[in-house]
């Protein structure tokens, strides 16, 4: 004879396994229709970039088209917002960065609950931030650097990509270190900040990879150190600044893939699987060496532990630095 308890947790148990199978067919039906992915950044900077190759390639593998839509402002978190409150069915993605899902927690009145407000697709790609100074700068590495900044009190700008930004947090994390006090001059994205390092409004820029690897190669800017543990083989040169005697520092822009919570967690591994497929071909992997793109796509259920650690990084250093935005 069945108890109330039992017979209860037996229509639990159907109801889940309903649910389960009605979310298997619709991710096995995936997508069939147009996909907007969401970058919340201007265009043409290397979110952008990144997101519009990986779109083409999907749009190819998967059969209906994924279109980027760019919507920044606010260190991204504008565009968080609008797919915050999208309908979770994988029809609106956000391709984004560590300045919004670990950074802009700790400096914004956010519009959503950064820990509850998304599902997770997992983390995509990562590029090395490079330290870079203007070609005319007599800075050769960066204890010389160090000691212009300490002869030179007060004339030194540095610049960044916007309050909040992952290269931001990264300068700022590296001056706590170095010891030294530098004004910020905060452009609105990496593209007019590189132009100001081309024309030497400011001294020096800790800058991603996509932004400042081609003036690198030509000569225009002079890499002073690059931010990974081990030198990156995208400029194996430029040693990192754990060899010029900051053992504990490393820093990445990082890029990864999210719904709206309640997105069903199979349309998620599915786009996973499909990201890591694309970044796997050829012409892809050749695209992003171009752009400064290290693939590092780790599935869905890695996230969390990884936000969660980059997220408690990102405060002690705006904690430390005292960051604050307008």
């Amino acid at each position: 004879m069945w108890t109330r308890r039992g017979l209860g947790s037996m229509l639990a148990t159907g109801v889940a396994a309903a649910r389960a199978a009605a979310q298997g067919n619709e991710a096995a039906n995936y997508p069939n229709r147009v996909v907007t992915m969401v970058v919340p950044w201007a265009a043409g900077g290397s979110t952008d970039a990144i997101g519009r190759v990986l779109a083409a390639r999907l749009s190819t593998d998967l059969g209906q088209a994924f279109v980027v839509e760019n919507r920044g402002g606010a260190s991204g978190t504008i565009g968080a917002a609008l797919v915050a409150r999208a309908k979770p069915d994988g029809y609106t993605l956000l391709l984004n960065g560590n300045s919004t899902y670990a950074i802009a927690p700790h400096l914004y009145r956010l519009p959503y609950d950064n820990d509850h407000a998304f599902a997770y697709g997992g983390l995509l790609a990562s590029q090395p931030i490079f330290m870079v100074v203007p070609k005319a700068s007599p800075a050769t590495d960066v204890a010389s650097y160090v000691a212009l900044a300490k002869h030179s009190p007060g004339q030194l700008q540095y610049g960044s990509a916007g309050a909040g930004s992952s290269t931001h947090i990264a300068t700022e994390m590296w001056l706590g270190m170095a010891q030294l006090e530098i004004p910020d001059v905060a452009y609105r994205s990496g593209a007019p900040l590189v132009q100001g390092l081309l024309s030497n409004e400011v001294s020096m820029a800790f800058q991603a990879a996509s932004g400042v690897l081609p003036y690198i190669r030509s000569g225009d800017l002079r890499a002073l150190a690059v931010s990974t543990r081990e030198r990156s083989p995208l400029a194996p040169e430029v040693p990192t600044l754990h060899e010029q005697g900051y053992a504990d520092f490393e820093a990445l822009d990082l890029l990864a893939l999210f719904g709206p919570a309640g997105t069903p967690a199979p349309i998620l591994h599915r786009l996973n699987a499909a990201c890591a497929a694309a970044f796997a071909a050829p012409e892809i992997r050749e695209r992003l060496d171009t752009l400064g793109v290290v693939p590092t796509v780790q599935p869905p259920e890695a996230f969390p532990a990884h936000a969660a650690a980059e997220s408690a990084k990102s405060r002690d250093v705006i904690q430390a630095r005292n960051i604050r935005v307008q």
